[in-house]
């Protein structure tokens, strides 16, 4: 057995006997006694428990915010953990973020205010300017019910680009620490074990010896079962650390995407390739959700409303699937094979997803309805490929989440809308081709009716927006 070593606001500290699926809020709670990370809705939305994790990355450290009630504690292995307990100066000076945060009177009753000090510090490193929808965007994952945003958005705005605090001195040394921390490779408390591979045999050699482990990569969604539902779940193996899966390629004609690659990680590559899907990503989750959480996770899952289901289904992409004996690729659409089902094998893993890149004749969007803007699951979900030879329709692949058991394409309406021209005049037989591909359920996020003709008003939507050239900003209204 070998211990979990880490960085706790700047001091070495180690765990071997804590349950590998304790969850690092509550870790830190209950074991450091660091109770300023608070508990709010254990499921990764409303950033109470927000703390920041460093990487040493090219011999300095890289801060990312990161939900503690989602992570299991063997995560923060060889990590810099720092709470809001260690952000002012040992001799009790206040960090430019929590100055600010008084300057400001951003604070009322205070629950939600570590959470944000450690989102504003994590934004206060990444050098970003103090624009209002880069601030809106790294405070997405934080809730106030007190509605105290406009003061804590000033707060965020002094604390943009510096200054420069104690942290920036001292990321080279706590690097050159964390990398003499030695791995832990196998931890067990109990009847539970939690394996971190760092290479894919030792990955599959894993995976042999406790066939019935979860693997886990961000832990975003499987993160609930032990925040939520209190699982002690027997084996766990972690894929943060397979080197293999680490990696993205961008090749002169698709983009290949390792399956251990974060949201965060992958976001520049689509901005320049796919900038709808680079909007849709920063709506499927916080800063904090998209810091621990993979595309491949989100596939995996294959929930009818992943978000990056229907994108990928209508890029045409495809997955790599690896296992001990070899190698096969499918098409994504074919590897959703039903309701949370795929056509993963035993000893299977997603090595890689690739997305073909577009050819100039074609374009692409996605949209996302759901109750709330940011963080929300969706209610319809629908991404859009479209290649014109003229003014006429050559090609048109229709992907949509939340209109039947699984993301599928809507066959029906392809096929009516090929080597039609591209415009209004045929738009009224949409939701009478979508009803022939697609028997929606009603429950509380929409009912059938409703869905279709979302769904039918979405098309118009790509249809609209790729003729004029004008962006219907929805969300502006």
């Amino acid at each position: 057995m070998t211990a979990v070593r880490f960085l706790l606001n700047g001091m070495p500290c180690s765990e071997d006997s804590a349950p590998p699926t304790m969850t690092v809020l509550d870790w830190l709670r209950t074991r450091a006694r660091l109770t300023g990370t608070k508990e709010g809705c254990a499921e990764g939305d409303c950033g109470a428990c927000t703390i920041v994790l460093g990487r040493a990355v090219d011999g300095s450290l890289q801060f990312g915010a990161v939900n503690s009630c989602l992570m299991m504690l063997p995560q923060i292995d060889q990590r810099a953990v720092l709470t809001v307990e260690g952000l002012a100066a040992a001799d009790g000076a206040l960090h430019p973020v929590q100055q600010a945060m008084i300057d400001t009177d951003a604070t009322q009753c205070g629950f939600c205010t570590p959470g944000f000090v450690m989102a504003m510090f994590a934004f206060h490193h990444g050098g970003e300017p103090a624009e209002s929808a880069t601030m809106h965007e790294a405070l997405a994952g934080n809730l106030c019910r007190c509605t105290g945003y406009r003061s804590i958005v000033e707060a965020c705005r002094r604390v943009a680009q510096g200054p420069a605090d104690r942290f920036v001195a001292a990321a080279p040394a706590l690097a050159e620490e964390l990398a003499a921390v030695p791995p832990c490779v196998d931890y067990h408390s109990g009847a539970q074990t939690f394996l971190m591979p760092r290479s894919l045999d030792a990955l599959f050699a894993a995976m042999e010896q406790y066939p019935e482990a979860v693997l886990l990569g961000g832990g975003t969604d499987l993160g609930l079962r032990v925040s939520k539902d209190r699982e002690a779940l027997p084996a766990v193996i972690g894929l943060q650390a397979v080197e293999e899966l680490r990696h993205v390629t961008a090749a002169a004609d698709a983009l290949e995407i390792g399956g251990a690659v974060t949201y965060s990680e992958i976001l520049p590559h689509l901005d320049r390739s796919f900038p709808s899907f680079g909007a849709l990503l920063r709506r499927i989750g916080s800063r904090q959700i998209r810091n621990l959480g993979t595309i491949a996770g989100n596939l995996a899952t294959a929930s009818p409303i992943g978000d990056s289901i229907p994108c990928l289904i209508a890029l045409d992409a495809s997955v790599r699937l690896t296992s001990r004996a070899g190698e096969r690729v499918l098409p994504v659409e074919s590897f959703i094979t039903g309701y949370r089902k795929t056509a993963l094998a035993v000893g299977e893993i997603i090595a890689t997803i690739r997305v073909p890149l577009l050819a100039p004749s074609q374009k692409f969007a996605v949209y996302k309805l759901s109750k709330r803007f940011d963080q929300d699951i969706s209610t319809v979900i629908a991404a859009f490929r479209l290649a014109r030879d003229g003014g006429k329709v050559r090609e048109l692949r229709a992907a949509y989440g939340g209109m039947a058991a699984r993301a599928m394409r809507a066959a029906t309406l392809e096929a009516a809308v090929g080597g039609r021209p591209w415009e209004p005049a045929w738009l009224p037989d949409v939701e009478t081709l979508l009803a022939r591909d697609f028997t929606p359920i009603g429950d509380h996020r929409g009912g059938a009716s409703y869905r279709l003709r979302a769904a039918a008003g979405l098309l118009r939507r790509f249809q609209f927006e790729t003729t004029s050239n004008v962006l219907v900003r929805v969300e502006a209204l």
